[in-house]
């Protein structure tokens, strides 16, 4: 049942939306100036097949308000990597990132946050990040320590030990001098881990000190802050160097296609192509280009110049943030022509290449994932709807390059098996399926999905072999998306956003909807 939008308040103000299923878990999060005609928009007739499958799971709507528009922009980002909802942007690589904490402890330490397999954080205190290079980021780790004096041991210990006297730490465990400065050592350990801004900010406010302290003849305060002052020197100096040498320019391509977006980059260093990578998302809701490159440089370095083939929505806020962000001014171009053209169009040549091996890039991904003899350009998918004893029919949808062919769709009535054999069931509508388009000599299909799990698939294959058929056939298992493959232990699990999966699940939910309706009609007529 669709969720009644009339039956809740939507605040008119800017802020994010938090849509649950009813499960109350949180499945998609969008943002907008205005809450109230955003969201009452996707409530409209004509939306595109996954926004209507996003309506469909909607059980409650939260709203988060906020004072503008950019704030929205962060607010949104950061509960998207938090919650990680199925129908949002999510890059595949977001979790090869560090984190780091502060943690809550009473003398609080600085740690390299961990995260459970869901994404969420272990520990408690402060979390700071991502950041790149996660190994050589532990060496920054210890420059931090010892610039702001943080403690390194696990457990308090009743007296100073030799991080003390090398001078890495002032002993908050001893001296009561230390614990009450050590405070304002974590406070500026975050302000420097919030940004590169802040790091210069703290180190001209050190200088200020050092000389004042120098002029008042505080020699031995005077050391301590130019000590500090080498080793956020160093730090600084690693940056710059990690900033020269990965973010000269980057370069985006896209072209969208049945309702889905491919994205590649290319990524520019001292003129020379090094890297390039590709990127899918669905047309669902907010997700759009401007989305995925903010998501995208939470988690990689920001180059001065990012050039694309279309420029992105609120083109203007997006480079005012990521420039904050960065600490330098960032710019987003389109170019019409020259080199930067140049680049762009071989992008969008290799995006064409992809789409040209099979009209669908979800196809291709079938071929390659599943080890398919073919590229499944027609696919057919079986289900059984059962209801009791007495109601329970099969059906059938039919894909071609990807889509639904509603004209080649098929319902059965089940007429050897009596009582709940969901596995003799799908063999008997396999076998007369087949049997009949070998009679016909109509063109068979490409791959058969089986909704379910093994059990389903061996059924299927049984009545393929006594057909003398030997065609590609699957079977797709609702609960945690599993793949089984004939002569495969193992199911095999296709991460959720690439696009392979999702034309398995548009299929499986065609053929389930198209069964459920046809055994509503029979169970009508019977009681009428």
């Amino acid at each position: 049942m669709t969720f009644d939008i009339s039956k809740i308040i939507i605040p008119s103000n800017p802020g994010i939306y938090l849509m649950k299923d009813s499960d109350k878990k949180i499945i998609y999060i969008g943002k907008a100036k205005n809450l109230k005609n955003r969201v009452r928009s996707y409530f409209l007739k004509n939306q595109n097949y996954k926004t209507q499958k996003l309506v469909e799971n909607i059980s409650d709507i939260e709203f988060v308000l906020t004072d503008n528009e950019s704030e929205a922009f962060l607010l949104e980002s950061n509960m998207i990597k938090k919650y990680r909802p199925k129908f949002n942007i999510e890059l595949k690589d977001q979790q090869r990132y560090t984190y780091l904490r502060i943690s809550n402890e009473k003398y609080p330490r600085l740690l390299v946050a961990r995260r459970t397999r869901d994404g969420k954080f272990l520990g408690g205190g402060k979390i700071f990040g991502p950041f790149m290079q996660g190994s050589s980021k532990l060496l920054t780790i210890g420059t931090l320590r010892k610039a702001f004096q943080i403690r390194i041991c696990k457990q308090l210990p009743k007296k100073i030990c030799l991080e003390y006297h090398l001078g890495n730490c002032e002993g908050p465990c001893e001296f009561k001098d230390a614990q009450d400065k050590y405070p304002q050592h974590v406070s500026s350990l975050e302000d420097v881990l919030k940004g590169k801004n802040q790091t210069r900010i703290f180190t001209k406010k050190l200088q200020e000190e050092m000389n004042q302290a120098a002029a008042s003849q505080q020699f031995e305060r005077a050391k301590d802050i130019r000590d500090t002052l080498i080793r956020l020197g160093s730090l600084q100096t690693k940056q710059k160097m990690e900033y020269v040498e990965n973010s000269d320019e980057e370069y985006f391509g896209l072209q969208s296609k049945d309702q889905s977006v491919i994205v590649m980059n290319f990524r520019m260093i001292n003129g020379v192509m090094r890297d390039s990578d590709k990127f899918f998302f669905d047309l669902v809701g907010d997700n759009n280009f401007s989305n995925f490159l903010f998501q995208y440089y939470t988690i990689h370095k920001i180059p001065k110049f990012i050039v694309v083939s279309e420029l992105p929505e609120n083109k203007s806020l997006l480079e005012s943030l990521l420039s904050e962000q960065a600490g330098f001014q960032v710019e987003i171009i389109c170019p019409q022509r020259g080199k930067r053209k140049d680049i762009i169009n071989l992008i969008l040549k290799n995006i064409s290449l992809i789409y040209s091996k099979g009209g669908n890039l979800g196809l291709v991904e079938l071929k390659e994932i599943l080890n398919l003899s073919t590229i499944p350009n027609i696919i057919e998918c079986f289900d059984i709807s059962n209801h009791g004893d007495d109601f329970a029919v099969g059906s059938m949808s039919r894909f071609v390059d990807g889509k639904p062919n509603k004209s080649g769709y098929r319902k059965f009535k089940i007429k050897t098996v009596t009582g709940r054999d969901d596995f003799a069931m799908i063999s008997e509508i396999i076998k007369r399926r087949y049997l009949r388009l070998l009679e016909e000599n109509s063109q068979l299909p490409d791959l058969i999905l089986i909704d379910g799990g093994k059990g389903q698939l061996n059924a299927a294959l049984k009545s393929l072999h006594s057909l003398g058929l030997n065609l590609d056939c699957i079977s797709l298992a609702k609960e945690n998306e599993e793949i089984f493959v004939p002569r495969q232990k193992n199911s095999i699990v296709i991460s959720k956003n690439k696009p392979s999966l999702k034309i398995l699940q548009y299929a499986r939910d065609e053929t389930h909807r198209f069964g459920v309706a046809y055994n509503r009609t029979i169970q009508k007529n019977q009681i009428k």
